[in-house]
């Protein structure tokens, strides 16, 4: 869902940054917190933003001016809570722009208010909804990260319609055919991403219940669930 360099009028590409930045600086100040209270959640911190990178890194063609891709802001949403994962997403989509032409740095405010924003806190509400009516862990997990991508692929579609309206229908008619035509490629990307991402927390639980624990992912007393019971509880 990466809008590409110089798609987005001026206008447009301003006022979502200026609507990024908030959350951003809130981000920063939270990272920091964390880093210097808890030095040891580093690595955790650092694959999270890698498994973000290397999955938003991997696209396909979509509507003219954008692309279709998972996202990765599931995992570290559910980790360290969405401010942290606005910091991460805007440093993955800093990158990608700077050294991969994916994106762009004009439309880096609305990429970032889609997938580093509103998609974290999407996948998050979902997940801590499911998990205080006792949903298995591996399937809010799953929940979380489907519920990140697609609303971040929503996100993307307002902002392409409020920019391009449709000459006939105005924004309602732009948003349908943005929406359908992401809906294609975006659904099952949505799907394989709540999988993987099942996947790595799985490989967590065994190897860091501890950092789990700590992060409120995994209930002190409670034994964590590992293999084929992980999804079945």
């Amino acid at each position: 869902m990466h809008i590409a360099e110089g798609f987005l009028p001026p206008v447009h590409a301003v006022a979502w940054g200026v609507a990024s930045a908030p959350f951003v600086v809130h981000g920063v100040r939270a990272l920091g917190r964390e880093v210097r209270e808890h030095p040891e959640s580093t690595l955790l911190l650092g694959a999270s933003g890698a498994f973000t990178f290397v999955l938003s890194a991997l696209k396909l063609p979509s509507v003219t001016g954008s692309c279709s891709h998972p996202t990765g802001t599931g995992l570290g949403a559910i980790l360290f809570r969405p401010p942290i994962m606005a910091v991460l997403g805007t440093i993955t989509l800093l990158f990608q722009a700077l050294l991969l032409a994916h994106g762009g740095l004009t439309t880096l405010g609305a990429n970032v208010f889609s997938m580093a924003i509103v998609g974290p806190w999407a996948g998050y509400g979902m997940y801590r909804l499911l998990r205080r009516y006792a949903v298995p862990l591996m399937v809010a997990v799953f929940f979380g990260a489907f519920v990140a991508d697609l609303s971040t692929y929503c996100v993307t579609s307002v902002q392409l319609a409020l920019a391009f309206p449709d000459p006939s229908s105005g924004f309602l008619g732009a948003l349908g055919k943005f929406g359908s035509i992401f809906a294609v490629t975006q659904i099952p990307l949505a799907v394989s991403e709540g999988l993987l991402t099942v996947l790595v927390m799985r490989l967590l639980v065994q190897s860091s219940k501890g950092e789990l624990t700590r992060l409120g992912v995994l209930v002190a007393g409670r034994p964590a669930p590992t293999g084929t019971e992980a999804v079945a509880r």
